[in-house]
C-alpha cells in the first residue's frame, strides 16, 4: 500500500494522560485514537494488527475443532436473572432500558447467551462434546479506565465455551485450550506465564490465567524460582520469600498483564438455566461447561509493551501491520523512484504485504515515522539505487546490509 493513501496520523507527542509506554506509542504511531476515557477508535494500522491477531486465533481454534459464531452484545436481563448474576455482578455491568422500560445490559461476558443458545439443541450425549467461540466487543463500566487498552470500558475479546457430558471430557478441553492459547501467544510474539487464579465474577470450580510479565501489569504474580508453580497473589496469598507450596524453592513476586483465562464452569450456568442433556443411562443431566477468554485488544497492548523502545514499536513478524516497509530517501531522484516502485511491485506479486513511503517528505521525517510504526523489515532506497543496491534492515534479526535488488527476497 502507498503510505500517502494510508491514514496514519503520527505525532511527536503522546497524550497528556498517557501513563504507560504502550499507550504513548500507540497514540504517537497512529494506531488508536481516544474517544473518551476507556473508549478507543482503532485506526487503520492498529486495526490491521487486530485482524492479524484474530486470524491467528481462528487458525489455532480450527485445529481443535471449535466452531465460530457471533452473539449479540445487547443482552436481556431475564437471562441474567435466570443465572443469578443480574443482582450479583456489580456496578461494572452496563445496564440500560429500552423504550418499553425493559432491562438490558451490554455484555461483559456471554455465559448466559451461549447457554440459552445451546440448551434447546444439545439435549443428548450423542451431540456432545461441542465447542463454540466468538470474537465480539465487550463492555464494562470501569470505575477508573487506565493504561490505554489495558483497562477499557469497551474492548475486543475472544470467548469460547465447551459443552461436555463428563468432567473428564471437560479436563480434555481445558488442556486443549491451554495448549491453543500457548501457541496463539507464541505466534503473537508474547512470552506468557500460566498462573492459577480465583474464579472471580465468572465463577466455576477452577481457573488459570495467561500473564505477560510487565512492570505496568495490574496483577501481582507469585511464582517459584525452582519449579513451575505460579499463581495470582489473590489466589495464593503468598509473599516474596515464602516457601513454594510444591517444592523447596522460594517464592518471587512480579507484575503481570492478563491476556487470557480459562475456567472450569462445571454446571454453574447449566443448572439454573435448565440446560440439560439425556445421558447414556437415559437420565437428564446438566451440561458440563468450560469457558475460555482471550483479550484481543489487550494482546495488542501487551505486545507493544513487550516489543518496543522509546523510539517506536518493533512488531513480531506474524502480527505486524505490514511485512515490509520500503523507504525511498528522495523520490525526486529518478533511480530511487524506479528501484523503490519496482521492488514494491515485485514483492507484492510474491505475496508480501508491503508499505511504500511515497510521501514527498524529508528523509528525517520518513525515518522517524518508520521507527515509530515498527514494521520489522525495512528497505531503504538511497543514492546507491543508481547501482541497483539498497539497504536491507531486518529489525528482528539485526541484519543490516547493502544488497543488490536481486538479492532482497533471499535476505528477508
Amino acid at each position: 500500500m502507498k503510505q500517502s493513501m494510508l491514514f496514519v496520523p503520527t505525532s511527536k507527542d503522546a497524550p497528556k494522560d498517557a501513563e504507560v509506554k504502550s499507550h504513548k506509542l500507540m497514540s504517537r504511531a497512529g494506531l488508536v485514537k481516544q474517544v473518551a476515557a476507556g473508549i478507543y477508535t482503532y485506526l487503520p494500522l492498529g486495526y490491521r494488527v487486530i485482524k492479524k491477531i484474530e486470524e491467528i486465533i481462528r487458525e489455532e481454534l480450527d485445529k481443535i475443532d471449535a466452531s465460530e459464531l457471533l452473539m449479540p452484545a445487547l443482552q436481556p436481563s431475564d437471562l441474567w436473572i435466570e443465572s443469578g448474576r443480574w443482582d450479583d455482578y456489580g456496578p461494572e455491568l452496563m445496564r440500560l432500558k429500552d423504550r418499553k422500560d425493559r432491562d438490558f445490559c451490554l455484555g461483559p461476558t456471554h455465559e448466559e447467551i451461549i447457554t440459552q443458545v445451546v440448551r434447546d439443541y444439545l439435549n443428548s450425549y450423542k451431540k456432545l462434546p461441542v465447542t463454540l467461540y466468538q470474537i465480539q466487543t465487550k463492555f464494562r463500566d470501569e470505575m477508573r479506565p487506565r493504561f490505554g487498552l489495558m483497562r477499557g470500558r469497551e474492548f475486543i475479546m475472544k470467548d469460547a465455551y465447551s459443552f461436555s457430558e463428563t468432567d473428564e471430557d471437560l479436563d480434555l478441553w481445558y488442556k486443549k485450550f491451554s495448549k491453543a492459547y500457548t501457541d496463539i501467544f507464541n505466534r503473537c510474539g508474547l512470552d506468557t506465564k500460566i498462573v492459577s487464579s480465583d474464579v472471580g465474577q465468572i465463577g466455576g470450580d477452577e481457573a488459570d490465567e495467561f500473564m505477560v510479565m510487565s512492570e505496568v501489569g495490574e496483577d501481582t504474580i507469585t511464582y517459584c524460582d525452582t519449579c513451575s508453580y505460579a499463581a495470582n497473589q489473590e489466589h495464593s496469598k503468598l509473599n516474596e520469600g515464602d516457601k513454594c507450596p510444591t517444592c523447596d524453592g522460594m517464592i518471587e513476586v512480579a507484575k503481570g498483564i492478563e491476556v487470557g483465562n480459562i475456567f472450569k464452569l462445571g454446571t454453574k450456568y447449566s443448572k439454573p438455566m435448565g440446560a440439560k442433556f439425556i445421558d447414556r443411562n437415559g437420565k437428564p443431566q446438566p451440561l458440563i461447561m468450560g469457558c475460555y477468554g482471550l483479550g484481543i485488544s489487550r494482546t495488542l497492548m501487551a505486545s507493544v509493551e513487550q516489543h518496543s523502545s522509546d523510539d517506536g514499536i518493533l512488531w513480531p513478524k506474524e502480527i505486524a501491520p505490514f511485512d515490509i516497509h520500503i523507504v525511498p530517501v528522495n523520490l525526486k531522484d529518478e533511480d530511487q523512484k524506479r528501484v523503490a516502485f519496482e521492488l514494491y511491485s515485485d514483492l507484492k506479486s510474491k505475496g508480501y504485504d508491503v508499505l511504500i513511503d511515497d510521501r514527498m517528505e524529508r528523509a528525517g521525517v520518513k525515518f522517524k515515522d518508520a521507527d515509530l510504526i515498527g514494521i520489522p523489515v525495512r528497505i531503504v532506497v538511497g543514492k546507491d539505487a543508481i547501482n541497483n543496491n539498497v539497504e536491507l534492515n531486518n529489525r528482528l534479526t539485526d541484519f543490516k546490509e547493502v544488497v543488490s535488488v536481486g538479492e532482497v527476497q533471499n535476505q528477508i
